[in-house]
């Protein structure tokens, strides 16, 4: 008893430590230093946004990529320029390609999301999406800027690249998949990323069962093409997303596909004063503070590290420093993990006990 109590006692630093990519999204960082701001660490210090995050506990930043944005932010050169820093700091780069020129979510897939100038039929779009991937890639691999995950789109349960690649059209949308996939696979990249499908709702095991079926029994894809499923994870859009219902989510996706897990997207607010929709009943106890965010975090974490098979690997905070978007894009009106001032919050921490 005596040497289980040391064995326990030796293990309890680690036994926090189970998710391998414990990040969040900081695409806008240049965008609102090219503004002028900066960001200062809980004590009031200026400090890199990447450092701050590094010191936080986070080892895994993600960048979403658009094609060819109107004011350049999210480009190509925007988001290498980034990646750079990030491993400069020594941090992993999850990329979130959203192949088209703006917002690529369910929201938005439904407008007109094709980049400008890219085919209309869907063999040259294939082939484009293929190329432009495999070029993504290449870019990356000889700005030295190492790729850890990669996702072949953004939120696309209603499908990507309308209307060529909307879910009604499964064989398109399943072969658009796997050209992204074989750009990946193809390119000179030293170590290949990951590779993410990412949709929304994840705590919908109804909504991600049918999408799975239907991309995997269409034919053009298949389960080598991918190494992971990404879900988006929200607690304020409806109230049937409960922790206990992404719970069995995971567990089933995990029986089901065999995929590492990711939680890509999840917020927590510090203000709602009126919520457009009810909380989830299981998260009613959390309170929409500071130190709320860090129970939620924490709570999400336990649930992704204890998906059956392990195969629940990784969380990430939507956009937690996009001061001047504080809303991120809810009904709530602060979710962000620093104030108005930049000054990171004692949330921002969490990333260091999950």
């Amino acid at each position: 008893m005596f040497f289980l109590s040391l064995l326990i006692g030796a293990l309890a630093p680690f036994a926090n430590a189970a998710l391998t990519y414990k990040g969040v999204d900081w695409s806008s960082t240049l965008m609102l230093e090219n503004s002028g701001k900066s960001f200062k660490t809980t004590s009031g210090t200026t400090a890199s946004f990447e450092s701050i995050l590094k010191s936080s506990g986070v080892n895994t930043v993600r960048q979403r990529l658009w094609v060819n944005p109107s004011d350049g932010n999210y480009n190509l050169a925007y988001n290498i320029k980034l990646a750079q820093r990030a491993k400069a700091a020594g941090l992993s780069v999850y990329l979130d390609l959203h192949f088209s020129d703006t917002w690529a979510d369910p929201a938005h897939q439904r407008e007109k999301t094709l980049p400008s100038g890219w085919p209309t039929n869907i063999d040259d779009l294939a082939w484009k999406v293929y190329n432009y991937t495999l070029s993504v890639c290449n870019s990356f691999q000889a700005a030295s800027a190492p790729l850890a995950v990669i996702s072949i789109g953004n939120e696309i349960t209603a499908g990507m690249l309308w209307p060529l690649g909307k879910t009604a059209n499964a064989n398109n949308l399943a072969r658009l998949l796997h050209s992204a996939s074989a750009g990946v696979k193809d390119s000179t990249l030293t170590t290949i990323p990951k590779i993410m499908i990412h949709t929304d709702n994840g705590w919908n095991w109804s909504t991600q069962s049918w999408f799975y079926k239907l991309i995997l029994g269409a034919g053009p894809l298949t389960t080598s093409d991918f190494d992971m499923i990404g879900l988006s994870y929200y607690p304020f859009y409806n109230s049937a997303a409960t922790m206990a219902s992404l719970k069995t989510s995971l567990n089933n996706l995990a029986s089901g596909y065999g995929k590492q897990i990711v939680i890509a997207e999840t917020d927590w607010p510090v203000s709602c004063p009126s919520p457009a929709y009810s909380f989830p009943s299981d998260a009613s106890s959390i309170p929409k503070s500071v130190a709320g965010q860090t129970t939620w975090m924490k709570d999400v974490a336990a649930i992704v590290a204890a998906t059956s098979s392990s195969l629940g690997v990784g969380l990430f905070y939507w956009e937690p420093g996009w001061v001047g978007n504080a809303a991120l894009g809810s009904s709530c009106a602060d979710n962000l993990m620093v104030d108005s001032s930049f000054v990171a919050r004692s949330s921002l921490s969490v990333f260091s006990s999950i």
